[in-house]
């Protein structure tokens, strides 16, 4: 089952934190907010508190809730969850005034982001678009790693046993992410690591865009050498039982 209070985690660091990607690789997301510089506060009762600012072209999240133009608390994980798929309306706490912010750009920005998530058959046809979403997936898998082995009971237990050090997730030599782990807590720096302990690469974005759909069998893939992994196998081996646990809080 879904643990909402790391749902919640997910879906503000990995789902709406891939808004800044969406933004550097996306020109018609960057034009939506060229001209703006706006700051979204997001504080959730027992559950994430950051804000995303959006300044010419850009998207940055940074940690903690302070001087916002506009902020959205939430009472519960839940509530927050909710907003995100759609079931729940937030009400500001402030901001009134630059609302339209919130119904034009953030939702035209989210609804860009969900169809690159969630892609049709006939979008993944234009290479472009493949590139795209392959991307903001990886940026999201990556992400959800972490918040899942920090808050998830599951993945906590596995959190617990990997070693202090960095491990290397990348897509051929294309796109890297590193998973630090430090004191059994898990982070994620979205860049290619220079050192690390361990490693899992994807063959290519073709076979990274296979996997994230759930088209092909990631021990086979290993078997026939279209993931290759080494290093400290146990550590690797740990990230890979988080990573089962990732498909089910995107399902």
């Amino acid at each position: 089952m879904k643990d909402e209070k790391t749902l919640a985690f997910i879906n503000f660091y990995a789902i709406l934190g891939a808004l800044s990607e969406l933004c550097r690789l996306d020109k018609g997301a960057a034009a939506l907010i060229a001209d703006k510089r706006i700051s979204v506060g997001i504080s959730v009762k027992d559950g994430p508190c950051g804000t995303l600012l959006f300044e010419k072209g850009e998207c940055r999240v940074l940690q903690g809730v302070g001087s916002v133009n506009i902020r959205l608390p939430f009472s519960s994980c839940a509530k927050f969850n909710g907003m995100i798929d759609g079931t729940v309306t937030p009400i500001p706490s402030k901001g009134f005034t630059k609302i339209s912010f919130l119904t034009k750009q953030f939702t035209m920005l989210t609804d860009m982001l969900t169809r690159y998530l969630r892609p049709r058959e006939e979008d993944l046809a234009d290479p472009d678009f493949f590139r795209i979403s392959t991307y903001l997936t990886f940026y999201v898998v990556s992400e959800a790693i972490s918040q899942i082995g920090n808050h998830d009971a599951i993945g906590k237990a596995s959190a617990s046993y990997i070693v202090d050090g960095t491990a290397k997730l990348a897509i051929g030599e294309e796109l890297g992410a590193a998973v630090v782990a430090k004191d059994h807590c898990l982070t994620t720096v979205h860049a290619m690591p220079d050192r690390f302990f361990s490693y899992m690469i994807f063959e290519d974005l073709a076979l990274a865009n296979d996997l994230f759909a759930g088209r092909v069998n990631s021990v086979a893939c290993v078997g026939m050498g279209r993931i290759r992994i080494g290093g400290m196998i146990s550590q690797v081996d740990n990230i890979n039982r988080i990573l089962d646990r990732v498909s089910l809080y995107l399902a």
